[in-house]
């Protein structure tokens, strides 16, 4: 799962894992990100720090809050 609100960059990853072929969710704010989260089976998110909506900072402890164990990477242009 990529979470990142810039298209260009969401996309660079998502073409990147899929060419290693992972299958890849993208989602491009804080709540859909939470929502792929919640309800999917993923081995792993990225997410992006600055997102509308939530930030990923926001979402990591929503997920954690509601038992989600997910592996996280954070990326962040910061």
């Amino acid at each position: 799962l990529i979470v990142e609100d810039e298209p260009k960059t969401g996309d660079y990853l998502r073409q990147g894992l899929r060419e290693a072929d992972f299958t890849v969710e993208l989602a491009q704010t804080g709540p859909d990100g939470l929502h792929l989260a919640l309800e999917g089976d993923h081995d792993l998110a990225i997410l992006d720090v600055m997102l509308p909506g939530l930030d990923g900072w926001q979402l990591l402890r929503t997920l954690r809050a509601r038992g989600k164990a997910l592996p996280v990477l954070f990326l962040s242009a910061r």
